[in-house]
């Protein structure tokens, strides 16, 4: 599975767990790369880095680094013209980003210097439209590589999904924190007892998971807007839009999950679901020729599952192995087994 919307901590005040829990628990749930559109620049970078070493254990990490945000704050990225715009860009592709973030750009032309420079030194943009509909608009029709975040009008008519799908704009509607009403996260709590997931209470600390999921929202079943802004997002993709995975780092690996049966939920086939959560988002990051799909020449990334998915979309948890790169691990202890054998390293809290 590819999470290309994915906010995981990478550690704080600048130091990385050797045994770092998020990163374990995406792994564990089958998250084998990530995409984090908005992060620190030094310490995702650096963890991009000691992941690919093999120093630390985890999905793959790609990232905007900082993103490019135009409203007033310490960290504001000033774009006034090209010139501008291209400086911001050539900072983060140094460190080693092949995308950034256009985030609150409150003008459109400083937008489309964004744009530009990224073509030049060919890296993506990836904005946020902030729950209105004319900033996603404006948005496809200036070439953003995908919109990110719920467009917050359900249902889309032809208008709207056939620019979608002509523009080849990639969309993430990240479900469970989406725009117009009452979202996903919430409705998995409402209807889970998450604070009893053996899986994840093995590689979270439970400060995280019980104050959300034991004090929950409860809600009539036809409250749940998110469940209109799946089915928007199934109407376009039918029309021809690429739709990915995201899930916005609300509950890390299962909330991958959550996101893949909200799709269903929207309307899609299990099948359909998954292709959006596997080469849908290796084609959105340009990475298709490696990940994906289980082909060929690819890299060894593979889900073992006990379950069929096809048959029962919430099989998609009912993992055994987990293979990235050609390492397996056991999906319940996180052990490397196979050709290395080797016992995860343990968390603060044990």
């Amino acid at each position: 599975m590819i999470d290309v919307h994915a906010h995981i901590g990478t550690g704080s005040s600048g130091i990385t767990a050797q045994s770092h829990w998020a990163y374990y628990t995406n792994l564990a749930f089958g998250v084998t790369t990530t995409h984090d559109p908005s992060n620190g620049t030094e310490m995702v970078f650096t963890n991009s880095e000691l992941q690919k070493s093999g120093a630390l254990v985890g999905p793959r990490i790609y990232s905007t680094g900082s993103i490019l945000y135009g409203a007033e704050a310490p960290f504001k990225a000033i774009v006034s013209n090209l010139e501008d715009a291209k400086s911001h860009l050539r900072r983060l592709k140094a460190v080693g980003a092949f995308s950034v973030k256009s985030y609150n750009q409150p003008r459109r032309d400083a937008k489309q210097q964004i744009i530009e420079a990224a073509r030049e030194l060919k890296m993506m943009v990836v904005p946020e439209g902030g729950s209105t509909f004319f900033w996603n608009m404006s948005m496809i029709l200036d070439g953003h590589t995908g919109i990110e975040h719920s467009i917050p009008v359900s249902p889309l008519y032809k208008d709207a999904t056939t620019l979608l799908a002509k523009s080849e704009t990639y969309y993430t509607p990240t479900l469970i924190v989406s725009y117009g009403g009452l979202w996903g996260e919430n409705y998995w709590y409402m209807k889970t007892n998450v604070w009893e997931n053996e899986r994840l209470l093995k590689f979270t600390p439970r400060d995280v998971i019980e104050p959300r999921s034991r004090r929950r929202m409860m809600a009539a079943e036809d409250d749940w807007n998110y469940i209109e802004n799946a089915k928007a997002a199934n109407v376009a993709a039918k029309a021809g839009a690429k739709v990915t995975l995201g899930a916005h780092g609300q509950l890390q690996g299962l909330g991958a999950h959550w996101e893949l049966w909200m799709f269903v939920q929207g309307g899609m086939t299990p099948l359909e679901a998954i292709r959006c959560a596997t080469i849908n988002g290796a084609t959105y990051l340009g990475l298709e020729k490696d990940i994906g799909s289980l082909e060929t020449g690819k890299l060894a990334d593979l889900i073992v599952l006990d379950k069929n998915p096809l048959q029962e979309i919430r099989n998609s948890v009912a993992i055994h192995y987990v293979m990235l790169n050609g390492r397996l691990y056991d999906g319940e202890t996180m052990d490397e087994i196979g050709t290395r054998m080797k016992k995860r390293g343990k968390f603060w809290w044990e």
